[in-house]
């Protein structure tokens, strides 16, 4: 991956930033964004003090014209994007409610950041992609887009659709040398995640610690860089065969 450039969203913390980080640790040429710009300077530090590149472009992804700008913004410092990472997303964690009770404006918002944006990144990054011959496209998906989830109905409804995405862009894109695949994790450390189990503690009257223990049949939750060892190794040259696979990293919690 010496030199290829790659966009990760999301890239602040959690997954995201382990992915930004692998990829650059690999020799790739890392734009990250995010909201959270202390977050992505101190990315950033990290992978030019290990001898590699790193370019901060934060903006916001629940404006529509956020992926236009950042896509522009790359290509004017470095150069096409080669390997983008659909990474960013909104948690259930951060409005949880029955379908019933659901907030619609928190259903636009989870769909805009979960699903359009990717959708937009994908469009923008595609014409330079098929015209170089070369690209990878890895979305960050979720055991969530595989099965029903309680008092996450957009989350789940975003992953789903994300999934969709990834093969009808796989089945459109094979014949230029790009590769589209999903990776979907199982409950995996993070501040969001926290929040999720916290919820889901005084909602059921279980502990924190118990749900973490039963959240994988490993007895603990995942963490970032055993998410991030997958996409890594998605964006390889040598993984060209892989494409419109939609893969889990869960500790064997979900096997379809």
């Amino acid at each position: 991956m010496e030199n290829r450039i790659a966009l990760v969203t999301g890239a602040g913390r959690g997954i995201g930033r382990a992915i930004a980080a692998g990829l650059a640790a690999e020799g790739a040429r890392v734009a990250v964004t995010a909201r959270s710009v202390d977050e992505l300077e101190n990315l950033a530090r990290e992978v030019r003090d290990g001898g590699g590149e790193a370019l901060v472009v934060p903006d916001d992804l629940s404006d529509r014209s956020a992926p236009a700008r950042i896509v522009r913004t790359v290509a004017e410092g470095w150069g096409p994007v080669e390997i983008l990472v659909n990474n960013a997303g909104v948690g259930s964690s951060q409005n949880p409610k029955p379908l019933v009770d659901f907030d619609d404006d928190f259903w636009d918002l989870t769909l805009m950041i979960n699903l359009t944006a990717p959708y937009l990144f994908t469009r923008l990054v595609l014409p330079s992609m098929m015209e170089r011959g070369w690209g990878r496209i890895i979305n960050i998906s979720s055991i969530a887009g595989r099965i029903g989830s309680e008092h996450g109905a957009a989350y789940g409804v975003s992953k789903h659709g994300l999934l969709g995405l990834t093969r009808s862009t796989a089945v459109e894109a094979a014949t230029h040398g790009i590769t589209a695949n999903a990776v979907c994790p199982g409950v995996t450390r993070s501040r969001l995640n926290d929040r999720r189990l916290e919820y889901d503690s005084e909602r059921l009257g279980v502990s924190f610690e118990q749900l973490e223990r039963e959240s994988t049949p490993l007895g603990r939750r995942l963490e970032p860089e055993e998410v991030a060892i997958l996409a890594v190794q998605l964006a390889r040259d040598e993984a060209r065969g892989i494409n419109g696979q939609c893969i889990n990293v869960c500790g064997g919690r979900v096997f379809s």
